[in-house]
């Protein structure tokens, strides 16, 4: 079985420091094999319905989020290269107090979050238009439905939503992307959209750039909503697609509970 997204992040980090603190991606990919010795060939020949190796994928992944959290940078095309604050998170090995159950609940949900955004990565570009689809359902819009014609300027699937009296037709755009969807992106759907649909939302499993948040509300253009990989969990579990929730009970004690003798 592949190792998750989380259980890369320090191998990888090693691997480049062991390596020299850079190396070419060549290099990278049998030197971080080498830190799981339980993958199979067959786990590293497993592919992804899309076509692409599901463990090349993940380890694409792992190193654009070591990226964004400034771990890793790139001096030259092609080269891997760990920082200054990568060094530091491989060299804290010094470990911290005893942690609380709140400080266990939050890295519990950290990584449950970071699982579902792995899923989601995984998913075919075809799987990730029906399970926006799927999301808008739950939220409460109608009639919601996957374009089934090619080049229709960005727009993979529309639907209704009702707001008080008035019904709003709506488009929607999926992008599974590795980088930030940047404004480019976000002007050619509002055009694609603009006279036909009074609102686009745009779903990532990255995030956008400033620049495409900026040019998402615009006066007098069609509004788009950016739902990034964080606001779609957030809205899978609010809304309980794919998620089940299960209370968590904390007991605090009450001392005066516990003295002896009877109230009278």
């Amino acid at each position: 079985m592949l190792p998750t997204q989380k259980e890369i992040e320090i191998p990888l980090l090693q691997t480049l420091m062991e390596l020299g603190g850079q190396a070419k991606a060549a290099e990278v990919y049998p030197a971080l094999r080498n830190k799981f010795p339980n993958l199979r060939e067959e786990d590293l020949a497993e592919t992804l319905p899309s076509g692409p190796i599901k463990w090349t994928n993940r380890v694409q992944w792992v190193r654009q989020r070591l990226i964004s959290a400034k771990e890793i940078d790139s001096p030259e095309r092609g080269i891997w290269r760990i920082t200054e604050k990568g060094k530091k998170r491989i060299g804290n090995k010094t470990s911290g107090p005893e942690k609380d159950f709140l400080e266990l609940y939050e890295e519990y949900e950290a990584s449950f979050r970071k699982q579902l955004i792995e899923r989601l990565q995984d998913l075919s570009p075809e799987e990730f238009e029906q399970f926006s689809r799927k999301l808008l359902r739950v939220y409460g819009f109608a009639d919601v439905r996957n374009t089934r014609v090619s080049k229709d300027g960005g727009i993979d699937g529309f639907g209704k939503l009702r707001i008080g009296l008035a019904t709003m037709n709506v488009a929607f755009q999926c992008k599974r992307w590795q980088g930030a969807v940047g404004r480019p992106d976000v002007d050619k759907f509002r055009g694609a959209i603009q006279g036909e649909f009074e609102q686009g939302i745009f779903f990532t499993t990255s995030d956008f750039s400033p620049e495409a948040r900026d040019a998402s509300l615009r006066r007098g253009a069609v509004p788009i909503i950016l739902l990034n990989g964080e606001s779609i969990i957030d809205l899978m579990i609010d809304k309980g697609l794919g998620v089940e929730r299960h209370p968590l009970h904390a007991y605090q004690l009450r001392p005066s509970d516990l003295t002896a003798g009877d109230e009278s």
